[in-house]
């Protein structure tokens, strides 16, 4: 089997749904004290994580848990390199290719309802869309947009594309407004990186690599299949019944909800001491459904608690949902025994620890989000640093899930 990308990896961007629904949080959540306050000693060794990850250079961190019916919050480093503001774990931030995890639940919702089949093609939705050497939008099905088994090129891997947003080029197009047909033209120009599996169960068997652009059509044929705007989708089907108040689609808006963190990038450079830029601002259209919305760790923990708790999709599609093809092994996270669902992966953290989750950079912005199988240990975590060594990352998530 041949794969590729890592969830975690830098997107050339810059640093790069009848289902039950809920009304609100599904419970109301005690909360342990912010470990800088004092409180309780049961998250000590994910407290120290996090500390390393801000000695290490990361401007800041942040992190929020839910554990049965108990709430922790961590926090270390500055929101603001040029006032020492601390971070606060109230803040709202781009949470990058999470955004898949709510792409995928829309498009199993829609299934629920009987509006579309994970097993339709890309053609029949988007006839004529999907046109260049090489490529089958025919033989493509939804499914394997979703569990990046289609072969599609991700136009996050053009070198032109990436230099748009390296150093001083960044400042020249961060206003940049991206159709989504202007991604997948230049995913086009490439030629697909395998040709998808045939047969009776799509996309189980074959080859895998991580590609934007298969959550690029994803989001078009959300598009297609309701009538409306991308953002209208998640609005209605997950952020409004679920209550998420710290969570919103930003479609074109290149501002940062307050309250927010300055987001730092230092876009690609390399050497022992690179430029650090401000990167809060900037059009998301460049990640559209593939990694363009905000939240808050409050609010991925709710959504991936209830949608791992089972409450979110109709059994059908949480089969679906957690049905996985295997991925290769990506350095620090567990090697070929991880695999991948419908917008989420099953992480082996250590011997024994595993967890379902994803995660996302974008310039400025990295966030990671694990939950155990049953969704009832959720932890999210943010840097407003996308520079840095992953293990740092994967210790603090380690800390969290596999004491013994």
């Amino acid at each position: 089997m041949r794969k590729r990308q890592s969830t975690r990896r830098l997107p050339a961007l810059l640093a790069v749904a009848g289902a039950l629904l809920v009304a609100g949080p599904a419970v109301a959540v005690p909360a342990f004290a912010d470990s800088r306050h004092g409180g309780p000693r049961l998250h000590d060794r994910t407290q120290a994580a996090l500390d390393d990850i801000v000695e290490q250079g990361t401007p800041g961190v942040i992190a929020g848990v839910r554990e049965d019916l108990r709430e922790w919050k961590g926090r270390a480093g500055v929101g603001d390199l040029s006032t020492d503001r601390p971070r606060s774990t109230r803040e709202k931030f781009r949470i990058a290719s999470v955004t898949k995890m709510f792409t995928a639940t829309v498009l199993l919702k829609l299934e629920a309802k009987g509006e579309l089949s994970l097993d339709d093609s890309v053609e029949k939705w988007l006839p004529g869309v999907v046109r260049a050497k090489g490529y089958r939008p025919g033989a493509i099905t939804v499914r394997q947009l979703l569990n990046h088994t289609s072969g599609i090129f991700d136009y996050n891997m053009d070198e032109k594309f990436r230099a748009r947003y390296a150093g001083e080029e960044f400042d020249r197009n961060r206003y940049t407004r991206w159709a989504p047909t202007d991604l997948l033209d230049i995913a086009l120009a490439h030629p697909p990186n395998f040709q998808p599996e045939q047969g009776s169960r799509p996309g189980r068997p074959g080859e895998w690599d991580y590609s934007d652009t298969n959550y690029i059509l994803a989001g078009m044929i959300i598009e297609k299949v309701t009538g409306g705007s991308y953002k209208k989708a998640v609005d209605c089907l997950l952020i409004k019944p679920l209550g998420l108040r710290g969570t919103e689609v930003p479609g074109a808006s290149p501002e940062l909800p307050s309250p927010h963190a300055t987001h730092y990038s230092t876009l690609f450079a390399d050497g022992p001491r690179p430029k650090v830029y401000d990167v809060t601002e900037f059009s998301p259209t460049v990640a559209f459904s593939a990694g363009q919305l905000i939240s808050t760790v409050g609010d991925v923990n709710t959504f991936l608690a209830e949608l791992l708790g089972g409450k979110l999709l109709p059994a059908a599609q949480q089969r679906e949902l957690l049905d996985a093809v295997p991925v290769d092994g990506d350095q620090g996270h567990g090697g070929p025994q991880d695999v991948y669902g419908l917008g989420i992966r099953h992480f082996k953290l250590a011997d024994d620890c595993w967890a379902w989750g994803h995660g996302g950079m974008i310039p400025g912005s990295a966030t990671r989000t694990l939950a155990s199988a049953d969704g009832r240990h959720v932890m999210t975590m943010n840097r407003n640093g996308d520079w840095g060594e992953q293990k740092l990352e994967d210790a603090a998530v380690v800390a969290e899930f596999c004491q013994d």
